[in-house]
């Protein structure tokens, strides 16, 4: 038992989803009741020998303008900045929950979001937040997507230490202090091969939503792309697409989709 307070217990009732390999805990708070989970309480659940397991958490919630709102929180219990594939999954437990039918525009840290949800319930296109800087950092791209992101391009990242050298730049002089998540890609030439360690987490991860949009747009940049382009990702835990548009330095319409589905669903007393 997850104790969050001497001689106080709550029952949690939780949805456990992936995407991509990406996995989340998902809680419905519309009513609040929930609100008061502590940074160290929710660090627990997403443990993986002593809680529930999972790369981060999510409180669907009440929102008076948008369907509803995304409250995402890391793995290691604090407040996070956006997470694609955890927004992905969310849109299918709004749908599971009825909250949503097919469309959804929904809240979350970065603004409002445009979503999109197959039949089914298991498909996803989220659309991301638009992109107008990408800065450099050596060989590395650095941009935001929601999230701060490094990327670089390099060889035989099958069997790259991507736990050491991703740890190695996000605990930098230059970013330690906000942190980064570190992407490294190989393009395989039909499609873009990615891994990601990713802070908050602070380890490496199946998959990172935010991190394949920003691979895609730093690899449309540097091989000279424009128009409408869609480019297909391959990490750890399977497949994903991001369709964008890219014109005049800019980038818009840009959606990441891939699969969103429900693991499991439980109850945990805290």
């Amino acid at each position: 038992m997850l104790n969050q307070a001497q001689n106080s217990t709550i029952k949690v009732s939780f949805f456990k989803y992936q995407g991509a390999g990406n996995d989340f805990i998902l809680v419905d708070n519309r009513d609040g009741r929930y609100n008061k989970l502590s940074v160290k309480t929710i660090a627990a659940l997403c443990d993986r020998r002593f809680g529930i397991g999972a790369d981060g958490l999510m409180f669907l919630q009440l929102h008076p303008e948008y369907d509803f709102e995304m409250l995402y929180h890391n793995a290691d219990g604090n407040l996070g900045s956006m997470c694609g594939n955890g927004g992905r999954c969310i849109v299918a437990f709004a749908k599971y929950l009825g909250v949503i039918a097919d469309e959804t525009e929904f809240l979350a840290v970065d603004g409002p979001h445009f979503a999109r949800i197959s039949a089914a319930g298991n498909q996803v296109d989220l659309q991301m937040i638009d992109v107008d800087t990408i800065e450099k950092d050596g060989e590395a791209f650095v941009l935001n997507t929601g999230s701060p992101h490094y990327v670089l391009q390099v060889n035989d990242l099958e069997t790259m230490d991507v736990y050491q050298q991703g740890k190695a730049i996000r605990n930098n002089e230059t970013y330690k202090a906000q942190g980064i998540n570190v992407n490294f890609i190989e393009d395989k030439g039909d499609y873009l091969f990615v891994r990601t360690f990713e802070r908050g987490v602070e380890e490496e991860t199946f998959a990172c939503g935010t991190g394949v949009t920003a691979v895609a747009l730093s690899m449309a940049q540097l091989k000279g792309q424009s128009g409408q382009l869609s480019t297909p990702i391959k990490v750890l835990g399977g497949n994903l697409r991001i369709d964008f548009n890219y014109t005049a330095g800019q980038f818009n319409q840009i959606f990441l989709c891939g699969p969103a589905e429900q693991v499991f669903k439980g109850e945990i007393t805290i």
